[in-house]
């Protein structure tokens, strides 16, 4: 289950809650006909209270939407023989090189061409614990965003990785490279991230006291003119939080359409170059690395 909240702003005063709804969450509402079915199941309220779809919206109105994977047809999420970069496998888990423009899973209106329908294919069954929707995925990558990643083969891989995830005692190497000269060798960005108050699929940095905590350590790599090679180590794992962390310390990472902007380079600067992590059954210390993509060699 997603739940998505939406802040309704001056722009948008008066508009249906239907209509703003769809229009704010593209790649979530497929259709106004899906929107309906969400009210009619009780799970899109204004304020915490369920209004007919031709309320119009007031700026400051807190819309809060339920969204689950059931929603979508699972027949829509086909086999695709898309080449996967395998550099890690065994019985129970895979580490892979995910290719940068490359999703991690389907979303509505989405259904082809993501790592899922790669799996899929390559590999037929694995945990189900996040749903038919996202069959192995224990954590993800930003579709622009390149790098390790990875897959749970069995339920028991799935729950013993997730819960390294969730009290942190897997580490992560990101490498990026981020615009202006960065001062100091290395430091630490410690933000609260939160929903961006219009757009579902942005955050921001949040005020002290509100959202969620989050914090990253870096080290100056290679300093050019202009530009700074870095090295990145979330502690945590917020969506966006490692583009928004360097935007925040006025360093944003190259070619980030998001919050920066998308002609400084070729692509999103953000590659995850490492993995550590304890194998979930064999207890052993994994260690694994991709190599950096050759658009970044000659920047570190």
């Amino acid at each position: 289950m997603s739940m998505y909240e939406l802040t309704v702003v001056e722009a948008d005063e008066s508009v249906r809650v239907d209509i703003y709804v769809a229009k704010a969450l593209p790649d979530v509402i497929p259709s106004r006909m899906f929107v309906k079915r969400l009210f009619d199941e009780g799970r899109l309220t204004v304020n915490n209270k369920i209004v007919k779809q031709h309320y119009k919206v007031h700026p400051g109105d807190l819309i809060a939407v339920d969204v689950r994977v059931d929603d979508y047809p699972d027949e829509r999420i086909k086999p695709e023989n898309v080449p996967l970069d395998i550099v890690f496998e065994d019985d129970n888990i895979i580490a892979l090189n995910k290719a940068v423009g490359m999703a991690v899973h389907p979303a509505a209106g989405h259904y082809g061409g993501t790592l899922v329908n790669a799996l899929i294919h390559h590999f037929g069954v694995l945990s189900d614990v996040n749903g038919a929707k996202r069959p192995g995925i224990v954590h993800r990558l930003d579709k622009e965003t390149s790098g390790i990643l990875l897959v749970a083969k069995n339920n028991m891989a799935h729950a013993r990785l997730a819960k390294q995830f969730e009290e942190h005692t897997i580490e992560k190497k990101y490498v990026a490279l981020v615009e202006g000269n960065v001062q100091f060798d290395e430091g630490v960005v410690d933000a609260p991230i939160g929903q961006h108050p219009r757009y579902h699929d942005l955050r921001c940095i949040a005020r002290p006291g509100e959202g969620k905590q989050a914090e990253t350590f870096y080290t100056v790599i290679k300093r050019h003119k202009g530009r700074t090679a870095v090295a990145l180590f979330p502690t945590t794992g917020r969506t966006h939080q490692l583009r928004l962390h360097m935007r925040h310390l006025r360093h944003t990472i190259l070619g980030d359409e998001k919050y920066g902007n998308k002609e400084t380079f070729s692509r999103l600067a953000l590659h995850a170059q490492a993995i550590f992590f304890e194998h979930p059954f064999s207890k052993f210390k994994m260690e694994i690395s991709v190599p950096l993509p050759p658009e970044f060699v000659p920047y570190f």
